[in-house]
């Protein structure tokens, strides 16, 4: 790994010298990022189990500006962002869990060794808006979206205690604040501090998820930094707002908590199923109508009402059941809540944060998932479609994953 970044740093600026001064290549740029850091705890369960040890991770990104000669109205309300590719591996294996039998724990057995979340490799895309810029600095803040690879994942066998990580592939996420010091035409100095998150959204057992944050430092080639000067800019294109709803469906795909308390807490060390790793897999239902004002041309706000269909309600009621609880279970819930939209040429991404009005899901939903429940996701807009969109999104609760769905939105102009 550190020998493809070091050939990147030489061969990429040379590559784009080569490059006549008025051809595209002149938007590309690329850099190279270190980034200490340490995991996040959560809560104080976490807390129990896990040595909040420090990271480190090196990153590469292949970078390519929009600049006022030649973007669209889009790219000037971003202030001419920089959008690219990158690749991030992350020294985990210092991040050690370690858990011993306690009175919250009375069936499990402590094991002679401590678990390890494992080096990970992530591809991701990136979103950087600049909100201040002159000859010498810059200020922006960064948005990446793209998956994971963990080395090591929860394994009944060798690495039993690892509840932060409980597949192969995972969803990556991160978000950075960042300020660059341009130290000649063509190369800059970035620092700034970075946040990123590792899960594979209620997809697979265990996902407690690995939550990073520290600082960063970036060498940057930037051969179009000069030509993306405010001085440059073209004028401000106006937007008119109008007001639309949006009909969105989503189909997910989940695992139950319900299933991972019973196989890690229920459970006898001699009965089948004792802190496994194989556990079923549920459809899940959500349809949107949502309320929304496009106020500018690269942001839409509004209010949206959820209808969510859960089959597994009545996996969740026998659990309950045989605990001797008597919670309600029904598989409808509705909520009510607030939503904003970022849009990008094709892309959107939608945020939500929502508050069920009915929800009776058992127990265990009643004291974690109520009453507030999050959602977000990227689509890409078909414009022949009167700007149908496709994607995915993660619904939450309180950061933690409910389930991943794919999802099919709609927009009516009103």
């Amino acid at each position: 790994m550190p020998l493809i970044l070091l050939l990147f740093c030489l061969l990429f600026p040379a590559t784009m010298r080569a490059a006549d001064e008025g051809d595209t290549l002149r938007h590309w740029g690329g850099g190279v990022q270190l980034h200490p850091a340490t995991v996040i705890v959560m809560d104080r369960y976490q807390n129990k189990w896990m040595d909040p040890a420090p990271n480190f991770s090196i990153a590469a990104e292949l970078r390519h500006a929009s600049l006022p000669s030649d973007s669209n109205a889009y790219d000037a309300d971003y202030g001419y962002p920089v959008m690219g590719l990158g690749v991030k591996y992350s020294l985990n294996h210092r991040v050690k869990m370690h858990r011993q039998p306690d009175e919250s724990w009375p069936h499990i057995e402590e094991v002679d060794y401590d678990s390890q979340m494992g080096n990970s490799l992530a591809f991701y895309g990136f979103f950087s808006r600049p909100f201040f810029r002159n000859r010498h600095w810059e200020a922006d803040y960064t948005f990446n979206l793209g998956v994971g690879y963990s080395h090591r994942k929860y394994d009944l066998h060798n690495n039993i205690d690892n509840e932060l990580i409980g597949s192969r592939w995972l969803i990556y996420f991160g978000a950075g604040l960042h300020v660059a010091y341009q130290v000649d035409p063509e190369w800059s100095i970035r620092a700034g501090v970075e946040y990123w998150h590792l899960s594979n959204g209620a997809i697979n057992r265990p996902n407690k998820g690995a939550n990073f944050i520290g600082p960063s430092l970036s060498v940057c080639y930037t051969p179009y930094y000069e030509a993306s000067l405010p001085h440059s800019r073209r004028q401000h294109i106006p937007h008119k707002p109008y007001l639309f709803a949006d009909i969105t469906g989503g189909v997910g795909y989940r695992t139950l908590y319900e299933d991972w308390k019973h196989t890690q807490f229920e459970l006898k060390p001699d009965e089948p199923g004792y802190r496994t790793d194989h556990f079923k897999h549920y459809l899940t239902y959500a349809f949107q109508g949502s309320l929304m004002c496009r106020y500018a041309r690269r942001w839409a706000s509004g209010v949206e009402a959820d209808v969510f269909y859960g089959p597994y309600a009545s996996e969740v009621e026998a659990y309950d059941k045989r605990a001797g609880r008597d919670d309600k279970h029904s598989p409808w819930s509705l909520g009510l809540g607030v939503k904003h939209e970022a849009y990008y040429r094709r892309l959107k991404l939608s945020m939500s944060l929502g508050w069920y009005l009915y929800r009776e899901m058992g127990h265990t939903a009643k004291r974690s998932e109520q009453p507030f429940y999050e959602r977000i996701g990227v689509q890409y807009l078909f414009p022949r479609l009167n700007g149908m969109g496709v994607g995915f999104s993660v619904k939450a609760h309180m950061t933690k994953a409910d389930y991943t769905e794919l999802v099919v939105s709609y927009p009516i102009r009103l």
